[in-house]
């Protein structure tokens, strides 16, 4: 009976041992993360996945890193940012002052890095008559007055295309005249397909980089060109969203990316902003369609004699 007691005892204390040698080896785990190593989760604005997501896949490929990407409205990631559920984000803008005091309160100085520009898109049906559109008249109808559009579609309420257009047009979130809010990008492409007239409201991102179910769209829509009543008002020349129209700054509607990183330590967001901002980095935002902030050098090797190898 006293041997049967020992061993008891004997086991309990292998199985604590074990126990805690597990937990001390998944602490050490969760504390490894470095700014190459590691597991972070990113909220990301769902008009920037597709640029994210060729980002994520390369830097992951490269390093022993897992990058979680949560897609979600901008304003629903600011909320969750401010919120303490995520402390990376990518986003068309950065945070307001009264939105950076929830972190300066907590003595943690963001990082902000600026990778890449995108921009706002007007689509229409290539039924439609017109795929000239004078942004005067964007402006006019979001600001509630005459306007020759017929109607303007958005992807989301909360999208960060609205909020663009509306501080364009110094206005207020709201429901307005002729003003549609929709699920998903698909759900514009696919509405204006079948009503001519309307203009849908996209970022470029998902024009340039469509996914498999938008697709499908591609043949019946038409990118509209925008006369920059911003920078050359008294012009009656009209520009698509282009890279050489948005270096040039020629195209209108043109909106930065940027990588909000509030970790307050050197961890995956650091490194993962370095890369973004690197030559690697710059050179998967040209490839995509997008602008990098600074054009990826180009080496060329000189031959003095040509080799024929026949």
């Amino acid at each position: 009976m006293k041997s049967s007691f020992y061993k008891i005892v004997l086991f309990i204390a292998i199985i604590s041992a074990v126990v805690y040698a597990c937990k001390e080896k998944n602490n050490d785990a969760e504390q490894e993360e470095t700014v190459i190593k590691g597991t972070a989760t990113i909220y990301v604005d769902q008009t920037l996945m597709p640029i994210t997501e060729d980002q994520v896949s390369v830097f992951q490929s490269q390093y022993d890193a897992k990058l979680n990407l949560v897609g979600k409205s901008e304003s629903e990631v600011v909320n969750d940012l401010l919120g303490g559920k995520t402390s990376i984000a990518i986003l068309s803008r950065k945070l307001t002052p009264s939105e950076e005091s929830y972190f300066k309160q907590k003595k943690i100085k963001g990082k902000i890095t600026h990778f890449a520009s995108d921009a706002i898109v007007f689509v229409t049906s290539k039924g439609s008559k017109d795929t000239l559109v004078d942004l005067q008249e964007v402006i006019n109808i979001l600001q509630e007055k005459e306007s020759k559009i017929k109607g303007l579609v958005f992807e989301n309420p909360n999208s960060s295309t609205v909020s663009y257009l509306n501080t364009l047009a110094g206005v207020k979130n709201g429901q307005k005249k002729n003003i549609y809010s929709l699920n998903s990008h698909k759900e514009v492409l696919e509405y204006v397909t079948k009503n001519p007239g309307t203009i849908g409201v996209i970022g470029l991102n998902l024009l340039v980089q469509p996914y498999a179910d938008t697709e499908q769209y591609s043949d019946n829509i038409a990118v509209m060109s925008v006369r920059n009543v911003k920078s050359q008002p008294n012009s009656e020349d009209y520009y698509k969203p282009s890279q050489h129209n948005l270096g040039e700054g020629l195209y209108p509607l043109k909106r930065p990316i940027y990588l909000l990183n509030y970790q307050g330590t050197n961890g995956l967001g650091m490194g993962f902003a370095s890369f973004v901002a690197g030559d690697i980095g710059q050179r998967i935002v040209l490839k995509s369609g997008l602008l990098p902030v600074r054009i990826p050098s180009r080496e060329l090797n000189v031959r003095t004699e040509i080799i024929n190898n026949k």
